[in-house]
């Protein structure tokens, strides 16, 4: 990892009307606009998609980078987020972001070391951390069964 402070530049174009391209050096484009709730065609990534992505994005990350640090063997996690936007004092704002996620283990996993691995990860997101807005976990760890020995 590099020493702190990194710095992150994302670039955005676009004309009077149409999509917002957004470019990073050695990133792929991505087109946005506004979600359909704000009158947009609902077809493109908006910024209240991409805050909600970069969490859940970020969340799944860190975990990765805990459970590899603990040695938590696991399979795959399924995880989605949701941001819940709205008017608070005349000020349109995420009021509410929550994480669900369902990690699989191998057969003989360690469920409450897993659990306890993912609201590590929860509270040590950085996205999550740079918000100002409640975050709300909802984890659960599934142990795959083992293999069948019928001989």
């Amino acid at each position: 990892m590099q020493p702190y402070p990194h710095h992150y530049l994302v670039e955005a174009h676009a004309a009077a009307t149409g999509h917002v391209e957004l470019g990073a050096k050695g990133l792929a484009p991505i087109a946005s606009a506004p979600p359909l709730e704000f009158g947009g065609p609902g077809d493109q990534w908006s910024p209240e998609s991409l805050l909600v992505a970069a969490v859940v994005d970020c969340f799944v990350l860190t975990f990765r980078a805990i459970a590899r640090a603990s040695k938590l063997e696991w399979t795959e996690i399924r995880c989605h987020a949701e941001g819940t936007l709205d008017r608070v004092e005349r000020v349109t704002r995420f009021t509410k972001l929550r994480i669900v996620a369902e990690l699989i283990l191998p057969a003989g996993g360690g469920e409450d070391m897993a659990l306890r691995l993912l609201e590590k990860a929860e509270q040590n997101c950085l996205v999550t951390n740079s918000l100002n807005v409640p975050i709300e976990l909802q984890a659960r760890a599934v142990v795959t069964e083992q293999p069948s020995t019928k001989g």
